[in-house]
């Protein structure tokens, strides 16, 4: 995997001897506990509607508070404790997650359900933009490669899985105890995180005019438009993929949980094989990987009728899905060699204003029009999202 990561100015306790995978280990778990309880509603969507008396389409805002609150926080939380140790942010991020999906599993109301899931935004974006210098303080700027592929690894697999994770263990114990379990695991995540990680000073954080003067630079803002819309296309079909998948004729439970270990075991690959190709192929993953989601997001409509050629289609489009944050962070590799962490908050901000946007507009459209039309548009804006990215590449820096 390409990783686009900042070399840290700070010494690493772990510049020789074994590679401390501990510490890298509960990082990679905190990845996964967020990002999972992230895209947890998408996969217990029909049971939360029912239980809080409310549509589907409005239950999937549970997604857009959360990526509301990231788009805020991604470019802000070194600027809001610029002295806090990074270990102790994390920390005190877990427990806020924590809280947050205890809440959530308490709920009497939607209205509690989406201020409780403020606090995860706030969670997932603060450990994003973090997460990176805590792992080279971890492995050392030599082995920094190795220690980001573990946190990439828990934020992919979280990624695709997390939505069958909620899906099966809906169906063995009420959704109200998915999010309780979630809670629990990671109140105890806190503790292993404040025992296995070193102290990690905080760095200087970048300005939110740094931020915008990278956005100016050629290519760039064009770059940043497609790969909004590669996301955005991307999530208007998954938040509500179980509706999907409940039109195949006389589909149940545990063939919707198949389907969506299809998809995350698509997206497993798609890591491994694209990550070995990306630096030599990025080019044209960079157009090509877009298009395929597409074509799959507009195939889940059209091969409706056959549970053999849906699993097909999700496969694929976890294959190529999963790959994307590879692609974009190699882009920024590519365009911005010289301000990887401005571009890597940029990249933030994009998935979550993406991903915000895309389960807002998504419940409107699912709500008064139809689970057609909401991949019809998904799959036009990733086409159009496509076109922008790879002719951003075109620019001359």
């Amino acid at each position: 995997m390409t990783t686009t990561a900042p070399i840290p100015t700070t010494a690493s306790p772990s510049r020789a001897g074994r590679m401390p995978y501990g510490g890298l280990i509960v990082v990679m778990m905190m990845s996964f506990l967020l990002v999972t309880a992230e895209f947890l509603p998408n996969g217990v969507l029909t049971e939360m509607a029912e239980s809080l008396g409310v549509t589907p389409g409005q239950a999937g805002q549970t997604v857009t508070v959360t990526a509301l609150v990231g788009l805020l926080v991604a470019p802000t939380i070194g600027l809001i404790f610029p002295r806090l140790d990074r270990r102790s942010l994390l920390v005190w991020m877990a427990l806020a997650a924590a809280v947050s999906n205890l809440i959530v599993a308490i709920s009497p109301n939607l209205v509690i359900v989406l201020l409780a899931r403020f606090l995860l935004g706030a969670a997932i974006s603060a450990f994003w933009s973090m997460s990176i210098t805590v792992a080279a303080r971890i492995a050392g700027p030599e082995r920094l490669g190795r220690a980001v592929m573990f946190t990439a690894a828990g934020t992919s697999l979280a990624t695709v899985a997390g939505v069958p994770i909620g899906v099966m263990l809906s169906e063995l114990i009420d959704w109200r105890m998915v999010f309780a379990l979630a809670g629990v695991v990671t109140g105890l995540l806190a503790i292993a995180l404040r025992v296995l990680l070193p102290s990690v000073p905080a760095a200087q954080a970048s300005s939110i005019r740094l931020l915008v003067d990278t956005v100016r630079r050629p290519g760039i803002s064009l770059g940043m438009i497609g790969h909004v819309l590669i996301v955005l296309g991307h999530f208007l079909a998954y938040t509500y993929v179980r509706l999907a998948l409940e039109r195949i004729p006389d589909v149940d439970a545990s063939t919707i949980v198949v389907l969506l270990a299809l998809f995350g075991a698509g997206g497993l690959i798609g890591n491994l094989v694209i990550g070995l190709m990306i630096d030599r192929s990025f080019a044209f993953f960079a157009v090509f990987a877009p298009v395929v989601i597409a074509v799959a997001v507009a195939s889940m409509i059209l091969l409706s009728g056959t549970v053999l050629g849906i699993g097909i289609v999700v496969f694929v489009w976890g294959l190529f899905f999963a790959s994307w944050l590879i692609v974009v962070n190699t882009w920024v590799g590519h365009r911005m060699p010289d301000r990887l962490e401005a571009g890597g908050s940029l990249v933030v901000v994009g998935f979550q204003g993406a991903i915000m946007i895309a389960a807002g507009v998504g419940g409107f459209l699912v709500d008064t029009m139809s689970i057609e039309l909401v991949y019809a548009v998904g799959a036009v804006i990733l086409l159009v999202g496509a076109v922008l990215f790879g002719a951003s590449n075109r620019i001359k820096s």
